[in-house]
């Protein structure tokens, strides 16, 4: 199986786990229709806007950044553009005090998003180390040919290459 295949099948199967865990956080964090429990007091009403907040932000820049890859490799995107739109951006992990006036379910879900989103950070990483040695071969190229096919080679092929030290 190709990389690009595997890198398409886990996209899509981050994608899906973004958008149901997306659906899963609104409900969660929609105040709307809560009645304010015996526990429940303005601080952790305060925490849970807070980290919500702080979940639905996470959720849609994934959300976003998915779209963007999704739109790549089904070949609406360049390259280029996708480079434009940038890597997925370090997260802000939840705050242990707001976290602590949370019921656990709650809590679960914002873990759940954070795992998420580390996952994808990691996919992330290897996107854009293999575009960077990709584009750091082109620049290779590039001035080999600008110094009349000289060969421009890595520290480790030079190293390689070299002929052994005498004892």
């Amino acid at each position: 199986m190709s990389m690009h295949r595997i890198r398409r099948q886990v996209v899509e199967e981050l994608y899906e786990e973004t958008l149901l865990l997306a659906d899963e956080a609104r409900e969660a964090f929609d105040m709307r229709n809560r009645e304010p429990g015996e526990r429940e007091g303005d601080a952790s009403r305060i925490a849970l806007s807070i980290e919500g907040l702080r979940t639905t932000t996470r959720l849609m820049n994934l959300l976003a950044w998915l779209l963007n890859q999704r739109a790549f490799l089904a070949g609406e995107l360049s390259e280029a553009q996708v480079r434009r739109c940038g890597a997925l951006a370090i997260d802000r992990s939840s705050d242990p005090v707001q976290m602590a006036q949370l019921e656990l379910g709650t809590r679960a879900l914002i873990r759940s998003s954070e795992r998420l989103y580390a996952r994808a950070l990691r996919l992330d990483f290897q996107v854009q180390r293999e575009c960077g040695d990709g584009e750091a071969r082109a620049l290779q190229g590039r001035l080999s040919n600008a110094f009349g096919g000289l060969q421009v080679s890595s520290p480790q092929e030079r190293a390689a290459s070299a002929p052994a030290a005498l004892p």
